[in-house]
């Protein structure tokens, strides 16, 4: 069953690399954004997890909890953790949950029928305070995200959960 936009964000027990968490409690009043990755030590995913991390004061300041997913364990994460500041010169500063059993994944609607069951494909879901999907992406496992435009879309978000009224894409031109 599909996540849809505006649906509550499933709850759930995970074990993390900070630690066990209550996804629901975790995110307390914030924005949360909770993302997956196929397969730790994966070229693709070492970028994304180290562009998160660098882009995480960024996320901060919006009021935004990031946290990862995928169907690896704690100990693989921990030890992907090392690679990831060693080559890409971040710190992994999020928690990344450890989905052995596919519980969480298969809550999110982020394992693809057609592929290797044992690998997440690349969803992003934006809650909000409300524990509401705000947005959700779906992006096959063979292509990178680009997390600076998810932060322009959470400014987006965050803007029209107060106002009425729309934003255009980067580098547009007012219509008048």
């Amino acid at each position: 069953m599909a996540i849809r936009l505006g649906d509550t964000a499933p709850d759930f027990q995970a074990e993390t690399t900070e630690g066990p968490i209550g996804f629901h409690s975790w995110l307390g009043d914030k924005w949360g954004v909770l993302f997956s990755h196929p397969k730790d030590f994966t070229p693709v995913c070492t970028t994304e997890l180290g562009r998160v991390a660098a882009l995480k004061p960024e996320f901060d300041k919006r009021n935004v909890k990031v946290i990862g997913l995928s169907v690896d364990p704690v100990g693989s994460h921990k030890e992907w953790a090392k690679d990831i500041e060693e080559t890409q010169g971040q710190k992994l500063n999020f928690p990344v949950i450890a989905d052995a059993d596919k519980k969480v994944a298969t809550q999110y609607d982020m394992i693809h029928p057609n592929a290797l069951d044992n690998l997440t494909i690349r969803s992003v879901f934006v809650i909000g305070p409300d524990k509401k999907v705000k947005l959700s992406l779906t992006y096959p496992a063979s292509t990178g995200r680009n997390f600076d435009e998810l932060l322009r879309v959470i400014d987006s978000l965050q803007l029209t959960s107060k106002h009425k009224v729309a934003t255009p894409p980067t580098g547009s031109r007012a219509v008048t």
